[in-house]
């Protein structure tokens, strides 16, 4: 069955990612949680805390089924109430403002064999954007979707943008990356074994995007207002993720693992009242670049 090597793909890649990004801090170890859902399922939750580079990150897998709420029944517009969910959920949130917070998502839904889908993206939120930095992720996306389709990347490019936008704050969370939803053969023109292998193309991404901009940035020196700067883009990282997430709407509302949901959050962000950037910074220059429609690849 399909679903049964989902669980197995997306098990490995949370090892491969988890033993990369260690080696890539050098100074610890994810810790792991495994965790079972009442009603059905469970997961494996690795969290890396305090090492050279990662000041908190999460990788986690989960693989859970039962009975959907009616919330969320209407907002997925299906009847039946059994479902299958699995994937692996990823937020790093580094120490040195010059290295971004990073967040990537893969998933599959099923609830019979008419009603399933893949879905994911991943996404970079820097504290300071360094065009450079943001090309070279970009490009590496449009890279990975033009192997399974050339209209994937400013799809999902655009689809990103529009995602991870801050509503109340009329600015983007980051520099957006891809987001997708229920992909299936229908509106895709791959088949199932295609869509499979996209999404382990995307989650595959993620070593090689993330441990370059670490190597990239870690040694970068920073001042206390820059690490000041940092906190405040962390809480508006925090304000998307509590506000519009759909993956934090979805575990809370299918009685998910708090602790596992929740990881995405900073372990330190501000809220200054009236934050103002100051004229011709690179806080500001770093706003300017907060907006959709950028053409980074």
């Amino acid at each position: 069955m399909l679903k049964d090597k989902v669980v197995e793909a997306y098990q490995k890649i949370q090892d491969e990612i988890c033993q990369a990004l260690a080696s890539a801090d050098g100074g610890g170890q994810f810790e792991e949680e495994i965790w079972t859902r009442e009603g059905g399922g469970g997961g494996r939750t690795r969290i890396f805390q305090n090492g050279n580079v990662i000041e908190k990150g999460g990788v986690n897998f989960s693989a859970v089924y039962g009975k959907l709420p009616e919330a969320v029944k209407k907002a997925f517009k299906v009847e039946n109430d059994e479902f299958f969910a699995t994937g692996v959920s990823i937020v790093i949130h580094p120490s040195n403002p010059f290295v971004p917070i990073i967040h990537m998502n893969i998933r599959y839904f099923e609830m019979d064999e008419q009603t399933r889908w893949f879905g994911g993206g991943i996404d970079l939120t820097p504290h300071y954007v360094i065009d450079e930095d943001v090309r070279f992720f970009h490009q590496l996306l449009k890279q990975t979707c033009d192997e399974f389709d050339a209209s994937f990347y400013p799809k999902f490019k655009k689809q990103a943008d529009d995602y991870f936008f801050i509503k109340h704050r009329n600015e983007m969370r980051g520099v957006g990356g891809i987001f997708y939803d229920r992909l299936k053969p229908e509106n895709t023109g791959l088949d199932w074994d295609q869509l499979f292998n996209f999404s382990l193309g995307v989650g595959n991404s993620f070593i090689p995007a993330y441990t370059e901009l670490i190597e990239r940035n870690r040694n970068t020196e920073f001042t206390a207002a820059q690490q000041e700067w940092q906190y405040v883009r962390r809480s508006r990282y925090a304000e998307f993720n509590l506000v519009y997430d759909s993956g934090t709407k979805f575990g809370l509302e299918t009685n998910g693992r708090i602790e596992s949901i929740l990881m995405s959050l900073p372990p330190m962000a501000k809220w200054i009242y009236n934050h103002q950037t100051t004229e011709n910074s690179a806080e500001a220059a770093t706003l300017t670049k907060l907006i959709k429609g950028i053409d980074w690849a």
